[in-house]
């Protein structure tokens, strides 16, 4: 009989799977189609690899055979293999690879779950398996050496100097293993070895859950790792001794490469630290080199420099918050009202301020002021607006519209710089409780009655104080009852920003007010505003200065 005839039997009954070969070029040889032996669930994705035509074996053996996988490999640019296809289409069919589809028949397994990615093809699932692979349907492989006893020469098994028993019930490759074949590879261990072996250690990885992945956000993690040394280098590294800098970059490569271990040997995925360490040692360098150039000098230089300026700094901050009543003092100011204000400039040194000013037996004038701007000029512009306020609402006492827009001609008169405030005028008659208030561009004022109910008091008024010289400003009025209070605020509040760019904004200021009780001291809303705003801030820097004003009406003067 004809020994192919012999061969197909003996491959008939065994589960026996023969290799194929995919084609990118056409041959005379060619097989079309090759018919696949695994039913997948779907269709593979576009990314796979894919081969013109397929080689096959012949009819007689490839219609006996119980499987069929390809024995395509993948090198990478080096010419090292290190990952084994999985998954391949040849001629448009869906097909695997030799080593997927000898774990496939030994699992007894049909079907095949393609997962599929942003990417492409992201894993395949059988058997209760989920192997991670590459989106051109490759797996890498966490290779090893490969143990010699695993390794039994056929003519000794046909000679009968290795006994079967040394093969029963384990998966066997049939393949060639010798010096001059063609089948020699390299692996990421071993300059040369057989593609059999690398097709064993396959398929060992398959059936232990071996496969090295290499998940979506590698990427972003080694560029995370690179930016954190990077950064590292660049803010920490300048401090720094030439000593201790290198110090800091051996352990931040130690780390690095302790991570990736420790990510690929307890996780099975694969980080590269190649990237992180190039970024961070050039980095390093460069910083070390830098450090040896000047480093006393500009350390010296910079730490005076800095002593300076925060000196200079503190002493303008407490001379600036000098000028304004403190706390106690507004606690005291009258038995008719009870008063509260704070205020926290951005910076050492802001625009914001506040007033409050008796203009007779009966009547308290408040007032609250916002300087467009930050730092020292904003704070002397400040200064020069809180000295001629005072100064003119005392002269024009009797009318608080006159009075405000004499104060924009005065301190319009000498702003070389075309800076501008807002502000927002209160006078208070304690007899009547009769508010008179005048808005020059600043926040409309919070009204908040004994049950905690809060409205905005929306007041016409004019533009900012300097933007307009001429413009006549006027007065509206309304009544305080008994226990209610005004609320002011600068935009330091409204506008204060999370980190994520959301604005306090009105309805969360409103809603603090509302839970202030009516009964509780009013330092109780400016202090839980503050903390309000910090809390919602959550550790970002502050936009603006910060200023608040609480007045409530505890009731008529006596006669």
């Amino acid at each position: 009989p004809s020994m192919d005839d012999v061969f197909s039997r003996v491959i008939g009954s065994s589960p026996v799977v023969l290799a194929r070969a995919g084609l990118d070029t056409e041959s005379k040889e060619a097989v079309q189609p090759l018919l696949a032996d695994a039913q997948f669930s779907k269709p593979l994705p576009s990314s796979v690899r894919a081969f013109g035509s397929g080689l096959g074996n012949l009819p007689v053996l490839e219609d006996a055979a119980l499987g069929h996988g390809l024995a395509n490999g993948s090198f990478d640019s080096d010419g090292v293999a290190r990952r084994v296809p999985l998954v391949a289409k040849v001629g448009g069919t869906d097909l695997t690879g030799l080593a997927f589809e000898i774990a496939r028949v030994a699992s007894g397994v049909e079907q095949v779950d393609p997962v599929n990615g942003s990417a492409g093809l992201k894993a395949l699932k059988f058997d209760g398996r989920t192997l991670p692979v590459s989106p051109d349907g490759s797996a890498r492989i966490r290779f090893g050496r490969f143990p010699e006893a695993a390794t039994i020469s056929a003519a000794d098994l046909l000679a009968g100097n290795a006994a079967p028993s040394s093969v029963a019930d384990k998966i066997v490759i049939v393949g060639l293993n010798a010096a001059g074949t063609a089948d020699i590879v390299g692996s990421p261990i071993e300059p040369q070895t057989y593609g059999t072996l690398v097709q064993a250690e396959a398929i060992d990885a398959i059936l232990r859950d071996g496969l090295i992945a290499r998940p979506d956000w590698a990427w972003g993690a080694e560029l995370a790792i690179a930016i954190a040394i990077m950064a590292l280098a660049l803010i920490v590294a300048p401090r720094l001794r030439p000593a201790q800098v290198v110090a800091l970059a051996v352990s931040a490569a130690v780390a690095t490469i302790a991570l990736s271990a420790l990510v690929f040997y307890r996780f099975a995925m694969m980080i590269d630290a190649t990237g992180p360490l190039l970024v961070g040692t050039g980095a390093c360098v460069a910083m070390v080199a830098l450090s040896f150039v000047n480093a006393r000098r500009a350390l010296f230089e910079a730490r005076l420099a800095s002593a300076r300026a925060a000196g200079e700094l503190s002493a303008a901050r407490d001379i600036q918050l000098g000028m304004l009543p403190d706390r106690r003092r507004l606690e005291a100011f009258d038995q008719h009202v009870d008063l509260d204000a704070l205020i926290e400039p951005a910076r050492s040194i802001g625009g914001d301020f506040y007033d409050v000013i008796r203009l007779d037996a009966h009547r308290v004038c408040f007032l609250i002021g916002d300087v467009t701007g930050k730092g020292v000029p904003a704070a002397l512009f400040m200064a020069l607006s809180k000295a001629l306020s005072k100064s003119v609402l005392l002269r024009e006492a009797d009318d608080l519209g006159a009075a405000v827009t004499r104060l924009n001609t005065e301190i319009a008169r000498d702003n070389s710089e075309d800076m501008f405030v807002t502000m927002l005028f209160g006078v208070l008659d304690t007899r009547t409780g009769r508010l008179d208030l005048c808005n020059a561009g600043h926040e409309n004022p919070y009204r908040v009655d004994t049950q905690g109910a809060v409205s905005l008091v929306e007041i016409d008024g004019g533009p900012p104080l300097c933007v307009a010289p001429d413009f006549p400003y006027d007065v509206e009025s309304i009544t305080l009852g008994f226990g209610e209070s005004i609320v002011i605020v600068s935009d330091g509040i409204t506008e204060a920003q999370s980190p994520e760019g959301d604005f306090f904004g009105h309805e969360r200021l409103s809603a603090v007010l509302t839970d202030w009780q009516a009964s509780s001291p009013v330092s109780a809303a400016s202090n839980a505003l503050l903390r309000e705003v910090r809390a919602f801030e959550n550790g970002a820097e502050a936009t603006d200065d910060l200023t608040v004003l609480v007045l409530r009406y505890t009731g008529p003067t006596a006669t």
